[in-house]
């Protein structure tokens, strides 16, 4: 409690200045993290300065051009080197604590430096140069695969950010310097209930800067009947040199879930990926929790256990090489996967049919076109975040041989994104659909439709402002009993998981004002946000006869971007009408993950999902 007081205290600290405008400079002129007064009353003392270094730090990222606004971000800055020959590629690894890739004069204070230096260990540049870098020295600049190639560290689970900076020497030559900034990459996990049931463990995202990641976590639960100890152990090598192949192996035994498995993936990366694909297979036994739609009273418990094998590749052809067609690419791919389960309920040819054993063979073509917009502030605290800019469309057929037959399967997938025309945000759409077909007659078909949209970046006082709205319709047909979608949590209602919310179609509508903050505490972003959920959910018949559900909140996020750690959120809920809640109020505390806007790149052909 004494912690969670605290972080709240720090929270208001770096959000208690909202009211205060600064009148009498231009928009292009004002400091990109917008309390600059604060800044210059607090240094023109030797005290309060020191004070200020210590507790806070400029977070809002900017570009060279002091005062430039943070939403000018260059579409391709490379262009004009393009075709220039590499001299030396120069690796800058700035300090995890205190500094900035755009502004590299920035030091942190004392205990900043003494982290860095003493504590973290960075990357290694061979790491960097041998699995990171798509060129080499003595290649062209290519301006597209700079691009993609700096998307592509920030991407990194390592690192907080990165730039990639091009210094001409001559009209053929250029040096190249890669600026990249480490995150902590230490994750401690625990939780203490008392002697009879406790958790503890660790994940490090990179192992003597070597970017592999190792997960670590054991539970002890006294009084479980079921299994008192468990555990899971993983090890990720994220590249395995400059194949951007990433391997993975896993060994959880806890008491809902045990798996063991090996997977290689390479995904298409970039728009310059020719070649992807994957390879994973392993036992899994899962103790699943059911609901019937016809009877919410009683809940279901039953093992299930399948051994599993997945393989898949892919080819992309670019469609042209003008300028318009840069990011253009035809796809097509094919996977073979199957399921033979060992344990698991009764299955007959019109029941159960999500544990039938089945091994599928499926085809997809495709076409993608993907671009990307640096910008910040919309789920990160300040990191520079790469928005996708594009579309898909791809077709899905194959066919799945189960043990009652064979039978067709087909989809479609079609989406489209990108920032409005005028200064009017951004939009986002998606439409999903699939079915197996037998004897003409389609069976276990699923349907999606998704609109997500956020406002530009909004000024209230020193702070910054986005609006949020997510609208998603889903529906499952000719499903079995046990197969159904709920209309709680990240799929619905969020911050409540209830039994009672199930049925076979959906449609939820969720709208959030996120108001950033404008300085940092202890390189702590605060960020206020205050949330509206509704949502329809039904088995049979039309949604619009059942009842509407809602769920209304407000809050506060802490997250400090050079910290692998979730982002804290505090949230005050309210649900004036979810059946079977102990209160219509509920206060949360929980450790959430940060989201990503969906690509518009093409990997395995799959069946979708009912979720």
């Amino acid at each position: 409690m004494i912690k969670i007081l605290f972080l709240l205290v720090l929270c208001l600290v770096t959000t208690g200045l909202f009211g205060q405008e600064v009148h009498d400079l231009s928009r292009a002129q004002k400091d990109s993290i917008r309390y600059t007064a604060i800044k210059e009353r607090m240094y023109k003392r030797k005290f309060t300065r020191e004070i200020y270094r210590l507790f806070f730090r400029d977070v809002y990222n900017q570009k060279k051009t002091i005062g430039a606004e943070v939403t000018e971000v260059e579409v391709n800055p490379f262009a004009e080197y393009k075709g220039r020959i590499i001299r030396n590629i120069t690796v800058h690894q700035l300090d995890v604590m205190g500094a900035s890739v755009y502004d590299t004069t920035r030091k942190g204070n004392r205990l900043q430096r003494f982290v860095s230096e003493k504590v973290h260990i960075n990357t290694q540049e061979k790491a960097i140069r041998r699995s990171m870098l798509l060129f080499r020295e003595g290649d062209s600049v290519d301006p597209l695969l700079f691009k993609e190639n700096e998307r592509i560290l920030r991407q990194s689970n390592v690192l907080l950010d990165a730039r990639i900076l091009v210094q001409p020497v001559s009209d053929g030559e250029v040096d190249v310097e890669v600026l990249v900034q480490d995150v902590w990459p230490v994750i401690p996990e625990g939780s203490f209930s008392g002697f009879h049931n406790f958790k503890a463990g660790f994940t490090n995202h990179n192992v003597k800067g070597w970017t592999h990641s190792s997960t670590n976590v054991f539970r002890w639960r006294g009084e479980d009947t079921l299994q008192k100890l468990g555990f899971r152990t993983l090890y990720t090598i994220p590249y395995i040199k400059r194949s951007f192949v990433s391997g993975q192996a896993g060994f959880i035994w806890e008491r809902d879930l045990k798996q063991q498995f090996i997977k290689f993936e390479r995904p298409f990366l970039s728009v310059e990926t020719r070649y992807a694909g994957a390879f994973e297979m392993g036992l899994k036994n899962v103790r699943e929790y059911k609901k019937e739609t016809d009877n919410l009273d009683s809940t279901l418990m039953f093992p299930v256990q399948n051994a599993y094998l997945d393989l898949w590749a892919g080819r992309a052809f670019r469609l042209g090489h003008s300028a318009g067609n840069q990011t253009k690419r035809l796809v097509v791919a094919s996977r073979f996967y199957s399921y033979s389960y060992l344990d698991r309920p009764v299955v007959s040819a019109d029941s159960n049919r999500a544990y039938w054993n089945q091994s599928n063979l499926l085809f997809s073509v495709g076409f993608s076109n993907r671009n990307y917009r640096r910008d910040l502030l919309i789920f990160g605290f300040g990191r520079t975040e790469d928005v996708p800019i594009g579309s898909l469309v791809s077709v899905t057929t194959g066919r799945s041989n189960t043990e009652f037959g064979s039978r067709a399967y087909a989809g479609l997938r079609f989406s489209k994104g990108g920032y409005l025309p005028g200064r009017y945000g951004y939009l986002y759409g998606l439409a999903d659909m699939g079915s197996y077909i037998k004897s003409g007659d389609p069976h276990q078909g699923v349907l999606n439709v998704t609109i997500n949209y956020f406002t530009p970046l909004m000024r209230l006082g020193l702070s910054q402002v986005r609006q949020f709205v997510n609208l998603r319709y889903t529906r499952g047909f000719n499903r079995d009993p046990l197969e159904y979608i709920n209309l709680t949590d990240e799929y619905g209602l969020r911050g409540i998981r209830s039994d009672r919310l199930i049925g076979k179609k959906r449609l939820n509508l969720g709208m959030e004002t996120v108001l950033f903050s404008p300085g940092s505490f202890l390189g702590f972003r605060g960020a206020h946000f205050a949330y509206i959920d509704l949502g329809l959910i039904a088995d049979e018949g039309s949604l619009w006869r059942n009842r509407l559900y809602s769920g209304f909140g407000l809050g506060v996020r802490l997250r400090n971007e050079h910290l692998t750690f979730n982002t804290i959120e505090f949230r005050l809920s309210y649900y004036p009408n979810v059946p079977a809640l102990s209160s219509p109020f509920r206060l949360g505390v929980s450790g959430a993950t940060s989201l990503q806007l969906q690509d518009f790149d093409i990997s395995a052909p799959a069946i979708v999902p009912l979720r």
